[in-house]
């Protein structure tokens, strides 16, 4: 089982970069384990910390007025390698939820196998979305699952989810617990089909 999601209110991160790609999410060096655990402290590595291991002050994830459960990024997000291991890092750092105007297909899927909600907004609505937070850093931005709307002040848009997916997310589910949840109807076809 994995951790439910329904509705998320929660502060967010923005990164306001376009094209942000699998390896600045998680370097290649950090992909030895094979586990999901530890990630969370790689998470953007590069970019928050110098070669000597010590914290960039200007990185966003390393000041003090942005924390949440919500990332926020740039169109084209999750480009590159194919690699799971960024979404085990973003999860492990904390968040629940990754809002762009785009993601590539891999990463939205490697995200949802690891109840890590992929949100694709309008660019329009992502543009309006950074502005606020750049105005409010501790704005509340609320995800509704079983609605499919994300919203914040007096913004709301809709988005697209696999209903697959969408119900796995709602009750916890990764592919084996879904599976195991129709065991009893499985259980009840196959004997149906062997008196036939």
């Amino acid at each position: 089982m994995q951790d439910k999601f329904t509705t998320l209110t929660a502060t967010a991160v923005p990164i306001n970069i376009e094209n942000i790609d699998t390896d600045q999410i998680i370097p290649a060096r950090f992909l030895k384990a094979t586990d999901k655990t530890g990630f969370g402290s790689r998470l953007f590595y590069d970019w928050r910390s110098e070669p000597n291991g010590q914290l960039k002050k200007d990185f966003v994830l390393n000041q003090n007025s942005y924390k949440g459960e919500i990332l926020i990024a740039g169109k084209n997000f999750g480009c590159g390698s194919s690699r799971e291991h960024a979404a085990w890092a973003i999860r492990g750092a904390g968040f629940r939820a990754v809002v762009s105007s785009y993601f590539a297909d891999i990463f939205r899927n490697n995200a949802l196998n690891n109840a890590l909600l992929p949100v694709q907004v309008s660019e329009k609505f992502l543009k309006t979305l950074f502005s606020a937070l750049i105005h409010e850093p501790r704005l509340y931005i609320t995800i509704d699952l079983p609605g499919q709307t994300i919203r914040f002040a007096a913004e709301e848009e809709k988005f697209d989810i696999d209903p697959y997916k969408k119900e796995c997310l709602i009750k916890g589910f990764d592919d084996i617990d879904y599976l195991l949840n129709l065991k009893e109807k499985i259980n009840a076809f196959e004997e149906q089909r062997f008196k036939n």
